[in-house]
């Protein structure tokens, strides 16, 4: 290289230089003003700094070691009542409240961390989109109730065939194939009765086993913030695609049925029912649109509800006296035994004990166990502040607000002394419920409340009943060691998972 030439490029570096220096140092100086703001503006709002977890290595690397240790063990959210300063009601009812939330909070990274695997939809999307998804998927609830009931008695009769009687079940991959065909049917119009088709059953195999492995790194993903790259691998991205194409055959399947002509009795009973992707058709052919709307609506309404069911069970079998209670009001408003007649909704209605079942182990694993929001602007908390936590916190800008309804669910603050264990009767006299507020959230709450949460109780409610109709005494396998609730292995994606199954002695 020349000498001109290295004067040349010397001087490209210097002129860089004078550009870049200045606008960093700009950088660092309103960043510098904006957090003399902030803090004045703390300050005013009378905040404290939070209190902070008890690392004892820089960086908290500590616990970033026990986190994946937990994780690895299938614990994790043992690691969260250990070392997280629970999540309370005053922050719960602040974060739902409408104008609060539209104004101050978004979902921040989650669009990114779960776009390759669940695009955009109702879980993932803000502001006027997502009111535009939920404004699409309400009348699936409240205009084909009775349709949508029969429907799933069907299903939960094909999974009661299953099971012999006399034999040791495990009921969860049941469970997730019942929740798969009643959600198709409220996604498709008419399930794919993966519980009466082996053919379907293993497509449905399949497609389980590759979404669950994607929401096992969409739960990874989150957990590495801004490096959520770094989860992008090869095995990732093949659950994904077989995920995707389960999908879309049936989306092309209803884009087919769309083109065909319709005789008048065809198009008045189409008019009678509401059908989830026929509305999402009339707005957009395009089939990523529909793929992400409807996988979307398939995590809702089938995993939560089969993770419920299979919680249900799971305590019943370990707490014979809960189950003696509740085999004793079922056969009083139903009976028991092969014979006995399927529940109406009004049965169920005077299922009183069983409405108090569901929601304590709905208490002890919710629906959504762990969630957070991010700010759009800097905001405050009112709790959480001081070292007794009762002042207000400031929350900058882009900062993350992690909350944890599976901690929260647990306080004895709010639950008692007894708040580990399960007992159905807390919830007896109906005071605990109105007393504890923003303390029980068991399907989210405020403007994103679930919109499917009377039907996923109308279904795990039907399919308790009917199991307990046929075989009364369920019980723990003897080869299988009881351990104490929440002690157990669980599977944390976006819902929480039995990590053990859920291996039942039916006996009629």
């Amino acid at each position: 290289m020349s000498t001109l030439d290295m004067n040349f490029t010397g001087n490209k570096l210097i002129a860089l230089l004078f550009i870049v220096l200045p606008f960093w140092g700009y950088r660092i100086w309103r960043r510098q003003i904006q957090r003399k703001e902030e803090d004045q503006y703390a300050a005013q709002m009378g905040c404290k700094a939070p209190r902070r977890w008890a690392a004892k290595w820089p960086q908290g690397l500590d616990l970033l070691l026990k986190a994946g240790q937990h994780a690895r063990s299938q614990t994790i959210l043992q690691f969260f009542l250990d070392v997280v300063d629970s999540s309370g009601p005053t922050h719960e009812q602040q974060l739902r409240k409408k104008k609060f939330f539209r104004h101050n909070f978004s979902l921040g990274l989650r669009p990114k961390h779960f776009a390759p695997l669940m695009g955009s939809g109702i879980f993932t999307q803000d502001g006027a989109a997502w009111r535009h998804s939920r404004a699409l998927l309400r009348p699936q609830f409240t205009s084909n109730r009775y349709q949508n009931f029969e429907e799933m008695k069907k299903s939960v009769e094909s999974l009661v065939d299953q099971i012999s009687p006399d034999s040791i079940v495990n009921l969860q991959p049941l469970f997730f194939r019942l929740t798969f065909d009643t959600t198709t049917f409220l996604l498709f119009g008419k399930t794919l009765s993966s519980l009466q088709s082996s053919d379907i059953a293993g497509k449905e195999s399949e497609f389980a086993a590759a979404f669950n492995l994607g929401q096992d790194y969409l739960s990874h993903r989150g957990r590495l913030g801004d490096l959520y790259w770094l989860a992008n691998t090869p095995e990732f991205w093949r659950a994904c695609k077989t995920s995707h194409r389960f999908v879309d055959d049936a989306i092309q399947t209803a884009l087919d049925d769309a083109e065909k002509p319709k005789s008048k009795e065809t198009e008045d009973e189409d008019s009678k029912n509401y059908v989830f992707i026929d509305a999402l058709i009339q707005e957009t052919r395009n089939k990523k649109e529909l793929r992400d709307q409807c996988l979307n609506v398939l995590l809702a309404g089938r995993d939560t509800t089969a993770c419920c069911l299979t919680w249900t069970l799971r305590l019943l079998a370990r707490h014979p006296q809960v189950l003696k209670r509740l085999r004793t009001e079922i056969e009083e408003v139903v009976g028991l035994g092969e014979h006995a007649p399927q529940p109406t909704r009004a049965d169920l209605k005077k299922m009183r004990y069983l409405d108090l079942v569901l929601k304590e182990v709905l208490r002890l694993y919710p629906s959504v166990p762990v969630n957070s929001r991010a700010a759009l602007k800097t905001t405050t908390l009112p709790v959480g502040g001081g070292p007794d936590g009762k002042s207000p916190i400031l929350v900058r800008k882009g900062e993350a607000v992690g909350y944890c309804v599976y901690a929260m669910h647990r306080r004895t603050d709010i639950y008692g002394e007894d708040a580990l264990e399960f007992r159905p009767e807390r919830w007896e006299d109906g005071r605990l419920l109105r007393d504890v507020g923003y303390g029980y959230l068991p399907f989210n709450g405020g403007p994103r409340v679930c919109l499917g949460q009377e039907f996923a109780l109308l279904e795990a409610g039907y399919t308790v009943a009917r199991l307990v109709q046929k075989f009364p005494f369920l019980t723990v396998p003897q080869d299988e060691a009881i351990v104490a609730t929440g002690k157990e292995k669980q599977v944390l994606t976006l819902v929480v998972a039995s990590g053990d199954g859920c291996r039942v002695h039916m006996r009629s």
